[in-house]
């Protein structure tokens, strides 16, 4: 028999790792636009650092609120599609298992093969048969909402937290030590995920700082206007 050995494909990773991704560049993005347009309105330091834990609390419980409501509504689905499922198992399993066979042909397998395998799978465990290869639920993509609103509200405030410690070093000009804090974490996240997904690293990089530059700059120039104005 031959040996077998355990693949290892990007693939797998892409998934998690871009909820990480997107959650630490809200959290760096957000936050460090929100502190840079406090501060460009002449605000002072306690001002400033008070905006950035008050948007890192904020946006942790935001990502957390709407990633749950998200991954709950397809946990939802998922739960009555299972139920239907299982009760067309009981009421009609022929046809279910017609499906299964016709999973399988479309898939490159004869007749034969397809009607043995469907046979083989359903007598070992139906409803999992079905519910992985007629709704393409597995247990790696199932819907976890805790899980995801826990994760969502810690990478965001994670990357939250690096324009806040930025503040609060900053001797003199939070706006600069915050503005250069931020685009070196965004540097360091794209470049990171694009790796992570075989991407082009420099690529990657410079178009998540880009995005984080520009955001961090409209901010700036409201609050520049919204100071003079007041």
């Amino acid at each position: 028999m031959p040996h077998l050995h355990a693949e290892w494909h990007k693939a797998s990773r892409i998934g998690w790792l871009r909820a990480a991704v997107l959650g630490a560049n809200d959290g760096v993005i957000s936050t460090a636009s929100l502190m840079v347009g406090v501060a460009a309105t002449g605000a002072g330091s306690a001002a400033v650092l008070t905006a950035g834990v008050a948007g890192l609390a904020a946006g942790a419980m935001s990502m957390a609120a709407g990633e749950y409501v998200s991954v709950q509504s397809q946990a939802d689905t998922e739960k009555a599609d299972i139920s239907r499922e299982t009760r067309e198992l009981e009421s009609q399993p022929d046809l279910e298992r017609a499906e299964l066979v016709a999973i399988y042909r479309r898939r490159g397998l004869d007749e034969q093969l397809a009607t043995q395998v469907a046979d083989q799978l359903m007598a070992h465990d139906a409803l999992g048969a079905h519910i992985r290869d007629e709704l393409g639920i597995t247990e790696t993509l199932r819907a976890r909402p805790v899980q995801a609103a826990i994760a969502s509200a810690l990478s965001f405030a994670v990357g939250a937290t690096l324009p806040v410690v930025a503040s609060v070093v900053s001797t003199a000009n939070a706006a600069t030590w915050i503005t250069l804090t931020t685009l070196l974490a965004l540097l360091g996240l794209g470049g990171v995920a694009a790796y992570a997904g075989g991407a082009s690293i420099v690529r990657g990089a410079l178009r998540v700082a880009f995005w984080g530059a520009l955001a961090m700059g409209l901010t700036a120039g409201v609050g520049r206007l919204f100071g003079a104005a007041v």
